[in-house]
């Protein structure tokens, strides 16, 4: 085994230090683009200061005669474009592709500076992202660039489920996690072709009447992904790393999108994946918290500034655990808040976006 006394040191000479916390920044929504399309390309800067983190895709939904020029584009964007507070993150080729190396050491050499986090997709165990650390290690060191690249794996495979525990504390590379509901549904062999949300044949039924066993009986729609999103909570809550919801595909469902958002948002996740500026305002909507929920959270922390004790506030009962919630709730929206300044107003935090 490892020394552990080793984890933090770099594994390649010259490389920078490994992280010892994971930067926790506004990540409501990972908005995909293309930028082998010029249209694109064109429309990045007005788009970056709408969303939290801005990815330049390299796989999926990108013919193999356009891999290389989609490369090309999200190097001119990392290079020509000043993004101000919003990340940059780019989603490589999976690692048996044979553009996946060409892709990490092109865009380390040439945007390795304002690169935030690789995505890498696919991960089916620990020994995925320590080829990743290695190979990103060595290139940082080749390129003298003064801070690590983070990895962020996606969930696609049983086996990448089976194993997401290893995975999440493979590296302290490791920034967080997506759950790609589509290619696990190919992998898994689940009857659907939907890519994220329910379907309608996932159901429960209510046992029927015994004095009228012919009456129509209640059913409701189920969440097929519910299990696993939880488990890759667990996991990232563990390691402390950050979870994320992955794509809905049904662009015109905002409903259904918005939804599978806050489904996920009430388990842990802090973002999802948007593939249209539609799902962008959603993901801001269900990421950033209900304004009420805050000011309720603000008054139970100002009532009980040391989190001890039993209080009864507004007829509920608040104690140290429920404290520890609202403390989640309103530092998330503090941090938030001084990003967003209509966010500022609503959760009444002026002074956050001041300071």
């Amino acid at each position: 085994m490892r020394n552990p006394r080793d984890f933090f040191k770099p594994l390649a000479i010259d490389a920078p230090e490994p992280l010892r916390e994971i930067p926790v920044r506004p990540s409501r929504m990972i908005h995909f683009l293309d930028f082998s399309n010029e249209k694109m390309v064109a429309k990045a800067p007005d788009i970056a200061p709408q969303v939290d983190i801005l990815l330049g895709n390299l796989e999926d939904a990108v013919p193999v005669d356009r891999k290389e020029s989609a490369r090309e584009g999200l190097i001119r964007v990392g290079s020509g474009m000043e993004l101000g507070e919003t990340q940059l993150w780019t989603r490589i080729n999976a690692l048996e592709s044979p553009w996946m190396l060409d892709d990490i050491t092109e865009l380390v050499a040439a945007i390795g500076d304002r690169l935030d986090v690789v995505m890498v997709p696919k991960v089916e165990g620990a020994w995925d992202i320590h080829y990743v650390d290695r190979l990103l290690a060595q290139l940082e060191a080749k390129a003298g660039l003064e801070r690590p690249i983070l990895i962020h794996a996606i969930l696609e495979t049983a086996q990448g489920v089976t194993n997401l525990e290893e995975i999440a504390t493979a590296s302290p590379r490791m920034q967080g996690m997506s759950f790609g509901p589509a290619d696990l549904a190919a992998n898994r062999r689940m009857k659907t072709t939907r890519v994220g949300g329910g379907h309608p044949g996932y159901r429960v039924i209510e046992d029927p009447d015994p004095d009228n066993p012919e009456a129509p009986r209640a059913t409701a729609q189920q969440d097929p992904w519910h299990y696993s999103i939880a488990r890759m909570v667990d996991a990232c809550a563990g390691a402390g790393i950050l979870p994320f919801y992955g794509p809905y595909g049904d662009i015109r469902d905002v409903e259904g999108c918005e939804t599978q958002f806050r489904a996920a948002f009430l388990l842990g996740c802090v973002g999802a994946w948007s593939l249209h500026p539609a799902q962008i305002d959603i993901a801001k909507k269900v990421f950033s918290p209900d304004p009420e929920e805050v000011k309720f959270a603000k008054k139970v922390i100002e009532a009980i500034p040391d989190g001890r004790g039993v209080h009864m506030i507004d007829g509920k009962m608040q104690d140290d655990a429920t404290w520890k919630q609202c403390k989640v709730m309103v530092d998330l929206a503090e941090m938030l808040a001084r990003k967003d300044p209509e966010l500022a107003a609503a959760y009444e935090l002026e002074a956050a976006v001041r300071a």
